[in-house]
């Protein structure tokens, strides 16, 4: 009998006081997000964005994402397509937060190398005119500021705003976003 009281007092304070262990060193994390380039149309100039996270010591963590990012350029009533592919690379610090992790704030920089796409490749336009700017490779910096809290143990909720700083563009250098994602600690 003192087996069975023993075992049950061992499991009721197993439950009360366990508590989820966050940020670990080393783990590993899946992350979507998706958001805004412009307050004009928010729904046509978007960006998606694909990453994963490698947790270091004290809440801060290394990431790799990929990107695709669409809007729009206006010219006489036509909308011309501009689209971007980027490969980035950075560390995120941690700033702020509970000692639990369950809020932090993060500040990441991060290197940019991509490709940007100008009306699909098309540079003559129905009105004869022509498009000067051309396709090709960029590169740059960026910056990213997010407010991560955990809904569950493995599951954390972004809010990023972001700003990238490009060369080798005839576009926007400077390109601010802003945007929600989740990630999936593993």
């Amino acid at each position: 009998m003192k087996k069975y009281i023993y075992a049950m007092m061992l499991v009721l304070t197993g439950i009360t006081m366990m508590q989820a262990q966050r940020m670990i060193p080393g783990q590993k994390g899946f992350e979507i997000s998706a958001g805004s380039l412009s307050c004009d149309s928010p729904w046509r100039n978007y960006y998606v964005n694909l990453g994963l996270t490698a947790n270091g010591k004290n809440g801060s963590y290394k990431l790799w994402a990929l990107e695709y990012s669409h809007q729009y350029s206006k010219y006489k009533g036509l909308r011309l397509p501009l689209e971007t592919f980027i490969a980035e690379g950075g560390y995120s610090f941690f700033v702020v937060g509970d000692c639990r992790r369950n809020v932090a704030l993060n500040a990441a920089i991060a290197g940019v190398l991509g490709y940007e796409k100008i009306n699909r490749g098309k540079d003559l336009l129905q009105d004869g005119a022509k498009i000067i700017s051309e396709d090709g490779f960029l590169y740059g910096a960026g910056g990213r500021l997010s407010f991560e809290t955990y809904l569950c143990d493995h599951l954390v909720l972004l809010l990023q705003g972001r700003i990238k700083v490009l060369w080798a563009t005839d576009l926007q250098q400077f390109r601010p976003s802003a945007g929600l994602g989740v990630r999936y600690n593993f």
